[in-house]
């Protein structure tokens, strides 16, 4: 009985490992290719209001790349005269520019076209609001950087629109990924596994709800540091489980997901804060990015889990796999803590 249960724990172990190294190999090759284009996964966001008849106030939002903007420019398929001085400034790790602009023709039915954005690996948010009350947004991207705007959407185009905004964050949220990582490595069989998750998702679900509604808020450069430190002491509570001591995040695992959970939603709300929210579907476009988060946190570790089982039908993993899986997150983890606490005092 004792080598069974032996075996079984040596199997849950090197299944948790595994899971992290595929996992690392995942995120080496993503760091490699955003290297090149370090910010331009930050998608840019263009805004329509009208104020009077035919004329519009216009705010585009794009991302920077050191004290360079992206080129991309906003273009009309119809007449469009500028009435103001086009106004930029820099804000965070974008540049925002607003002016006014007067239209010759309806503006529904006209196409809008982010030029360059086909050179880029971002994405563009676009909201039309017309003065009669009807919203339109939609996500351009490299592929498709233009869309006609027509003169209403439905509920089903925004919840769509936004369930793959939440997607796309999770899924390039490296750091949001490395920390449910490092929960796999710390929790033992998939009932705790599965209980730990869902008090992760539980805890951020109610901090990206409340700071989108405005009911709390933190600053975004300091949640970000402070998202970067719980996956170092997440990496360092798996070496000390591994040493045979015990602490909250070894014996109740949910406790501790659930208290960075709360962090962590904040996170998720400066991304949908940056995306702008529709005023007359917010409800609708905040349960659509939760759900779009959740989906993709939950593909990631199917993902894994299949790719792990994949590599063990071809090799044994070895036990101090976890050790060293934790070393490698607590590392990345590091480097992004100083990286970020240095971007708060600049």
């Amino acid at each position: 009985m004792s080598r069974r249960v032996d075996r079984s724990v040596f199997v849950r172990s090197s299944y948790a490992a595994g899971c992290v190294w595929l996992f690392t190999l995942m995120l080496a090759a993503a760091l490699f290719s955003q290297a090149a284009s370090a910010h331009e996964l930050r998608p840019a966001y263009l805004s329509i209001q009208e104020g009077a008849p035919n004329e519009y106030s216009v705010l585009f939002k794009t991302p920077m790349r050191g004290n360079a903007r992206l080129a991309l420019t906003a273009l009309f398929s119809g007449r469009i005269e500028t009435v103001t001085p086009i106004v930029s400034r820099p804000n965070g790790d974008a540049m925002v520019q607003s002016w006014r602009v007067r239209t010759f023709e309806p503006l529904a039915g006209q196409s809008v076209l982010v030029d360059g954005l086909q050179n880029t690996m971002t994405d563009a948010l676009v909201r039309v609001m017309f003065a009669n009350g009807n919203t339109w947004t939609a996500r351009l991207t490299p592929s498709e950087p233009s869309a006609v705007i027509p003169a209403s959407q439905s509920d089903w185009a925004v919840f769509v629109t936004y369930l793959h905004q939440g997607i796309e964050h999770i899924v390039f949220g490296f750091d949001h990924l490395l920390f449910v990582a490092g929960l796999m490595l710390i929790v033992r069989g998939w009932r705790k596994l599965v209980k730990a998750v869902t008090a992760f998702t539980v805890a951020h679900s109610i901090t990206l709800t409340s700071a989108t509604l405005g009911w709390a808020t933190l600053p975004s450069r300091p949640v970000e540091a402070m998202i970067a430190i719980s996956i170092v002491m997440v990496a360092a509570e798996v070496v000390r489980m591994e040493r045979g001591q015990n602490s909250l995040a070894i014996v109740s695992p949910w406790t501790v997901a659930f208290a960075f959970g709360l962090l962590h939603g904040f996170g998720f709300a400066g991304a949908l804060g940056d995306l702008g929210l529709p005023q007359g579907d917010i409800p609708l476009a905040l349960l659509a990015f939760n759900i779009g988060v959740e989906l993709g946190q939950l593909a990631f570790i199917a993902m894994t889990m299949i790719g792990l089982y994949s590599i063990r039908q071809l090799v044994n993993i070895p036990r101090h796999a976890i050790v060293a899986s934790a070393y490698a997150i607590g590392i990345v983890a590091a480097f992004w803590s100083v990286e970020r606490l240095d971007a708060m005092f600049l």
